[in-house]
């Protein structure tokens, strides 16, 4: 599925001068202590969210912007004031934390010449669409760049798109979710919809001395990867190309449809009671596998992010926002992928989802401790990132839901996305799945993808 609608530095243009948007009312500084799952995804995470005018003309956008930026001054960046902070590198610990100064949230509204029916189909991530968010490269030094910011653009029939870019370092999907929708619940003029937020990561601290009691290999020594490309060894640099050929230009990027009757066949020839998630996850990584590998003998992967606020013991606390995820993974023999039936792929995912207990966690955690790891997307494994069970399809400022909302497309090919089926939202259950793959391998994919 090609992607057939460039946006250019012409069609979209800034309104007067960038702000940085602080606090209005006196907040707390302190520095905050990030944890060992907070340091291994220390990158920039890019959303963008469009609206089309209200039917019937409805409420009028052009205050929206304004509308934006109010919101954030006066009400959310009191209980979100950690937002306005910025990262530091400390020498002394050899760790990022969290500074929170007040120093802002880059903030700027917007205007573009096209029509929201002119940017072709929203659901595709188009890296283009990079243009619709803030981007922070003219700042010096790391400790100078927000960690948050916010670009409200207006299309000339009246609709408008929201972008955001937050550093998965200081939330995960779910707490990013979660403010997103703090924010336009404010913009509709309710308030706030979370009351207690809870930053303290202390709970999920390294234990003294470490305790590793499992092998881990969903990470990899970071000093034995930082000369491989991957995402994870260069987390800070967001991606420049506003092509797709220019990301990876020896990859070719497509989105795999699959319907809710899809979904449903591929559970049913699981032969055992499964999510989803699991069914889809298990499909893919099959046929990436196929795909990928011609070494019966090598060992496949796929990682995925595993939610453990309430896997721990005791669990997290309430309002725990930061990044409440540990890598899990599942690996099996490139021959046994392909020749076993699908119910072996589908139990090697349930496996190791169960894996994730409180122990296996701490055990991660302290293993990170240890030997300061990134998650193993190399040598032909892969991560798959799911967006699409996370809320957007509420997120209303006031205006009417969106369009549509997602990422906005990377130069990461070891990333395999779950994203919402076209306006369906997730509401439904379909989901669209979006690979980076060599060419003949591609190919070698789509053949094997629909064999459902």
């Amino acid at each position: 599925m090609e992607i057939s609608v460039s946006i250019t530095d012409n069609d979209v243009r800034k309104g007067g001068i960038v702000s940085l948007v602080s606090p209005r009312n006196p907040t707390p500084t302190k520095t905050v202590y990030l944890s060992n799952i907070d340091q291994t995804v220390a990158f920039p995470v890019q959303t963008v969210f469009f609206y089309e005018v209200p039917p019937g003309g409805g409420i009028p956008t052009f205050d929206v912007t304004e509308r934006v930026r109010i919101s954030v001054s006066e009400v959310l960046l009191i209980p979100y004031y950690f937002m306005a902070g910025r990262l530091n590198f400390n020498l002394q610990t050899k760790r990022l934390e969290l500074v929170c100064n007040n120093a802002g949230v880059l903030f700027v509204g917007a205007t573009s010449h096209l029509r929201l029916n002119e940017l072709g189909n929203l659901s595709l991530p188009n890296p283009s669409f990079r243009h619709l968010v803030l981007q922070t490269e003219g700042f010096e030094s790391f400790a100078e760049t927000p960690i948050f910011t916010i670009q409200v653009t207006r299309f000339k029939c009246g609709g408008f798109s929201i972008g955001f870019v937050t550093n998965h370092s200081i939330l995960d999907g779910r707490s990013a979710a979660e403010m997103f929708e703090n924010l336009a619940s404010i913009c509709r003029g309710e308030g706030m919809k979370t009351h207690e937020l809870n930053i303290d990561r202390s709970c999920i601290r390294a234990r003294d001395p470490p305790q590793i009691k499992f092998k881990h290999t969903e990470y990899t020594k970071l000093a034995e990867a930082t000369s491989l490309a991957s995402s994870f060894t260069s987390p800070i640099q967001p991606p420049t190309s506003t092509t797709l050929t220019g990301l990876l230009p020896d990859h070719e990027f497509r989105m795999f449809s699959f319907n809710p009757d899809m979904i449903r066949c591929l559970k049913e020839k699981a032969m055992t009671k499964c999510s989803s998630f699991e069914a889809i996850v298990a499909h893919i990584w099959r046929a990436r596998t196929k795909a990928i590998f011609d070494n019966l003998d090598e060992i496949s992967s796929v990682l995925f992010a595993v939610d453990i606020r309430s896997r721990m013991s005791p669990p997290l606390p309430q309002g725990f926002s930061g990044n409440a995820v540990i890598t899990a993974s599942a690996s099996a023999k490139v021959a046994d992928l392909g020749e076993k039936p699908f119910s072996f792929c589908v139990e090697m995912v349930k496996e190791a989802i169960e894996r994730v207990t409180d122990e296996y966690v701490r055990s991660g955690i302290d293993w990170l401790e240890v030997y300061k790891g990134m998650p193993s997307t190399l040598n032909g494994n892969f991560f798959l990132s799911a967006w699409w069970k996370l809320p957007f399809y509420e997120l209303d400022f006031g205006y009417g839901k969106p369009l549509y909302g997602g990422p906005v497309a990377g130069g990461m090919g070891e990333f395999v996305l779950l994203l919402s089926s076209g306006n369906d939202m997730g509401k439904r259950g379909g989901v669209n799945v979006w690979i980076a793959l060599e060419k003949d391998k591609m190919e070698r994919f789509s053949c094997h993808v629909f064999e459902i």
